[in-house]
């Protein structure tokens, strides 16, 4: 990976605020929604999880370091959204293995075990895809539109939302809800959002029913 700082354009020893300042400048100069009709999509796609990634490890150094306001996850802290420790982290981590390997009730089970205050943009994404898993498709979608809420710039996000939303819209809006019972696994031969994920663990995040 290239150096985080270099991406990000900014010194080693920039402030927490300007770290954040750099990433959000970056984020709305390459956000894909710029070039969805562009011959420049892909490019810019890919420059995006590079940025992102870059601010992701910057986050990670300096929670290590122990510095105050940085040691949130994907962009988080510079939004007002939630807080989380390194232990919420990890447990966010493992969520997404139990995920990749179909642990659904096991991967729900821990993310109900996180206060409310821990319940950040990964949160509201992890259960969007835990309730996806489950067949829960209106409840995913909720959850995938409060984490673009909560973090407008993170595209593995707004990948899941506008993912499912397409397929809605091809099934006729068919969404079932956790009251609701039946499975729609036509969805799952489509939906991209664990893209950004397999970047990450090296697996499917939400592989074929």
């Amino acid at each position: 990976m290239k150096n985080p700082y270099e991406v990000l354009g900014v010194s080693p020893n920039a402030s927490d605020e300007e770290v954040k300042k750099a990433y959000r400048d970056l984020a709305r100069k390459y956000h894909p929604d710029k070039y969805r009709d562009s011959d420049l999509a892909d490019l810019a796609n890919e420059k995006m999880k590079e940025i992102n990634a870059a601010y992701e490890e910057v986050q990670k150094m300096r929670s290590g370091r122990g510095n105050a306001g940085t040691g949130n996850r994907g962009g988080n802290s510079y939004n007002g959204n939630p807080r989380t420790d390194g232990s919420t982290n990890q447990t966010f981590a493992q969520v997404r293995r139990l995920i990749n390997n179909n642990q659904i009730q096991e991967a729900d089970r821990l993310l109900r075990t996180i206060d409310i205050s821990g319940q950040n943009a990964e949160w509201h994404f992890l259960m969007g895809c835990v309730l996806f898993k489950r067949g829960y498709f209106l409840d995913a979608q909720k959850m995938f539109d409060r984490a673009c809420a909560m973090d407008p710039y993170n595209t593995e996000y707004a990948m899941a939302r506008d993912r499912l939303r397409e397929q809605a819209s091809t099934y006729g809006g068919g969404y079932r809800t956790a009251d609701s019972s039946g499975c729609m696994c036509d969805f799952c031969t489509t939906l991209l959002c664990a893209d950004c994920c397999c970047d990450c663990l090296g697996g499917d995040l939400i592989p074929c029913c």
